[in-house]
């Protein structure tokens, strides 16, 4: 096609269109809480709808659907060329795999088009008795390293959702690894931000029970506090995210799906949000210039917006004082409303667009169907010839003012009906062999008969053969697959539990400071050294300080970002210590790849036999720390898998939340405007915030460390012990100080004496350690998930 420019300028701008066009495939992807939204996403033009069914997902607040509803929403969906994910994406317990089974085994007979995961162990599960199923990674899956991208896809992931707290360079890094992988990138491009790194918020878990990795989660950095030194009463609170006008920016990095939260927010602000940003795409993929305002994200439910996680631009404009929605603040700034009856106008201008988008929006949606398809089941038929079943299927037209579609489906049995003194062709046997197909895509309106001979049979094998072929048939051709029936898994006891005469569980320390080196003279037991969250590029001190100590055991953190994985994976390359503890899976790979020994830590959430069994096959993992979110009875259902270690920390800081973003500037301020590397590596403060309900919570921030929210009891469980210890290799203590704030530390050697006595048997030495640490609790070994 010819293409006429009148200036150099003109020229380039047609040249970098056709270059968009022939480059881009972008996905827009939309939240569906509720019917209603999802109807709202398709007909605004999303490309795809992530969804929750009312189990197994990680936004229980959300309305959510029922299976029947999601197998309607499918079909409707897939009429527009709109695809389908459902979300999975929270920690499996092990009494809920046989559920799950059946749950995928039905998932696996429609034509969804992908699953949401967090769960390593699902990921194992769906991999392998699942195939068809297409997994993608969750972003409580906390995906923030080029590392982290052939760990998922050796897992299964065709596409990795990766983690908001990126900025454009490390996005641009990610999205080209993953194209290398043959993995999909995507990125929340708008809606709510979780101050904390996604997967890894534990604070309404520690606090009221309801952890955030079970979609529970009760939004404490929306909770209001005790006014701050610097005059915050809500210090936590983020601004919502917005990539509005960075997709230029994200096209060119090569991320494929935009996504948007808000699964709990209603049919109106859907569409406008998807409408908007589909306007926006297309505009920008036609022309080349961005040709949308953004305006009307404001009319709908926001907390003010911001990019600067995208830019890398860490500043205190990151939050805002108000948790609750800030359209009404937005067109206030807009109309100049200073007097009472400007005020009042402006907020009656707001209401009456807000009541235009709803009956706008609802009046599209009104017409779109997600009922089942009736299907009616005729048989005819004689003796001497074969029996015949014609389906008449009504399926109502998703356009408006159009009739139903109709269409028939005759199948015969291969075998000749005959004569018999028992026979099984009458409507009462029929109706009995053939009523499953009112199943969640069928309504079954009626089985009917032409008059046949009340004397006919058909082998049971020709009848059974003749539902299946047209079963075949009403699922377009798809052969329905069996229910799957997850076998028992063997429960082996750990090595050293074998003989009469077994050991107890080890001892374990976490030291992160040189100066507890001396440690190690009074104890056997193992020494884990907890490397940072951040590095200065190209250090090596901690080559050389491991070398020199080829005793402590490496344990790498769950967050390493950009330099800082690639210093840590410097270390791993150089130091080739026997075994580590990871908390990153980044890290996993990388140690799996090297042949080096490794052992999952804590954070990497494991609640389930399925996970043990992922990383030891997947990954030759040869142990893992379980979860300290599950409770007594969650624990020992878990099945350990032959020669592998199962760890518990039993002593330890609560984290409550870990960010990217600077705590302080809310809190007790700072003389930086914004965070930058040297913030990381430099800054040591801690302090403390205090809720309404007078909960205080420790902030603190170590050098080369995130900040990090604790809260103000330790975790002390010294009832595992005695409860469960025949199950454990070992039990950590956790010595660092991190998460104190200013409270004086235990005796660390006094400790270490203690729980070496307790592991012993000496039971008499709980009280030592109750005065050692005067304030702990050990609830979420009561509570669990």
């Amino acid at each position: 096609m010819h293409i006429q420019v009148k200036s150099s300028a003109s020229k380039f701008t047609a040249i970098l269109v056709q270059v968009i066009k022939m480059n881009s495939n972008v996905e827009l992807l939309a939240p569906g809480g509720d019917v209603d939204a999802i109807k709202a996403a398709i007909i605004a033009g999303a490309d795809a709808v992530y969804c929750g069914l009312d189990t197994f997902n990680a936004r229980n607040r959300a309305s959510n659907i029922s299976f029947d509803e999601l197998v309607g929403v499918i079909r409707l969906a897939h009429q527009y060329d709109c695809e389908i994910f459902l979300t999975l994406n929270i920690v499996i317990l092990e009494r809920e795999f046989k559920a799950m089974a059946a749950l995928l085994s039905k998932l696996a007979n429609t034509t969804l088009d992908g699953v949401i995961v967090q769960d390593i162990g699902m990921f194992y599960l769906i991999k392998k008795y699942f195939p068809t199923l297409d997994i993608h990674a969750s972003t409580q899956m906390t995906t923030h390293n080029v590392g982290q991208i052939p760990f998922l896809k050796k897992l299964g992931a065709s596409r990795v959702n990766l983690s908001r707290e990126l900025n454009l360079r490390e996005i641009t890094d990610m999205a080209d690894v993953g194209n290398k992988h043959g993995i999909l990138t995507e990125v929340f491009v708008h809606g709510s931000l979780c101050v904390a790194f996604s997967g890894l918020c534990y604070s309404t878990s520690a606090s009221v029970g309801n952890s955030g990795n079970r979609g529970r989660c009760s939004q404490a950095c929306r909770e209001e506090y005790e006014t701050t030194e610097t005059g915050n009463n809500f210090p936590l609170n983020i601004k919502d995210n917005s990539a509005f006008f960075d997709m230029p920016a994200l096209i060119k990095a090569g991320v494929h799906s935009f996504k948007i939260e808000g699964r709990i927010k209603g049919a109106s602000y859907v569409h406008t949000v998807v409408d908007s940003f589909r306007k926006q795409i297309d505009g920008y993929l036609e022309t080349g210039e961005l040709t949308q305002d953004g305006e009307r994200l404001y009319k709908v439910f926001n907390r003010d917006l911001t990019n600067a996680f995208l830019r890398g631009d860490l500043n205190q404009s990151m939050f805002i004082e108000n948790p609750r929605d800030n359209s009404t603040n937005r067109a206030l700034e807009n109309s100049n409303a200073i007097s009472v009856v400007q005020i009042y106008d402006a907020k009656q201008i707001l209401q009456q667009e807000r009541n235009e988008i709803n009956a706008t929006v609802f009046d599209k949606i009104k017409h779109l169907s997600i009922e089942k398809m009736f299907l009616k089941l005729h048989f005819s038929g004689e003796i001497g010839k074969p029996l015949s079943i014609t389906a008449t299927i009504e399926e109502a037209s998703v356009l408006p003012g159009s009739s139903s579609n109709i269409r028939t489906i005759t199948v015969q049995s291969k075998q000749a009906l005959i004569e018999s003194e028992k026979p099984n062709i009458d409507l009462v046997s029929l109706d009995k062999r053939f009523r499953s197909f009112d199943n969640s895509q069928y309504k079954l309106t009626k089985i009917g008969a032409d008059a046949m001979p009340a004397n006919m049979s058909l082998a049971f094998s020709a009848l059974t053969a003749l539902k299946n072929e047209l079963a075949l048939k009403l699922n377009d051709g798809r052969e329905v697959l069996p229910e799957v029936i997850l076998p028992t898994l063997e429960k082996n006891p750990r090595a050293a539990a074998k003989s009469a005469d077994a050991p107890p569980p080890k001892l374990s320390l976490l030291i992160c400071d040189k100066s507890d080196l001396h440690l190690a003279e009074i104890t056997d037991a193992d020494i884990y050294f907890k490397l940072p969250d951040a590095y200065k590029r190209g250090c090596t001190q901690y080559v050389d300080f491991l070398s020199a100590n080829p005793r402590l055991i490496p344990w790498f953190p769950p967050v390493l970002i950009g330099k800082d994985f690639d210093v840590a994976v410097t270390i791993l390359e150089r130091v080739k210590p026997k075994l580590i503890v990871t908390n990153n899976t980044g890290i996993a790979h990388r140690a799996f790849e090297l042949g080096i020994e490794w052992i999952a830590g804590p954070f990497l959430n494991t609640t389930n036999s399925y996970a043990l069994l992922a990383m030891q096959e997947t990954f030759a993992c040869s142990g893992a720390f379980i979860s300290n979110e599950i409770n007594r009875q969650q624990i020992q259902t878990i099945a350990r898998p032959r020669n592998f270690k199962m760890m518990y920390s039993i002593y330890h800081p609560i984290l409550l939340m870990a960010s990217r973003q600077c705590f302080f500037q809310q809190s007790v301020g700072c003389e930086k405007p914004r965070i930058d590397n040297g913030c990381m590596l430099s800054c040591d403060k801690s302090t403390s915030i205090t809720n309404l309900k007078g909960d205080s919570f420790a902030i603190d921030k170590q050098k080369a460390g995130y900040p990090s929210i604790y809260n103000q009891d330790q975790f002390l469980n010294m009832e595992i012990i005695n409860d469960l210890a025949h199950l454990f290799d070992g039990f950590m203590i956790d010595l660092t100080n991190i998460g104190a704030g200013d409270k004086e530390s235990p005796d660390k050697v006094q400790l270490i004496q203690q729980f070496e006595q307790l592991l012993n048997g000496d039971l008499t030495v709980e009280a030592i350690v109750n005065k050692l640490v005067p304030q702990s609790t050990n609830v979420q070994y009561h509570n669990g998930l």
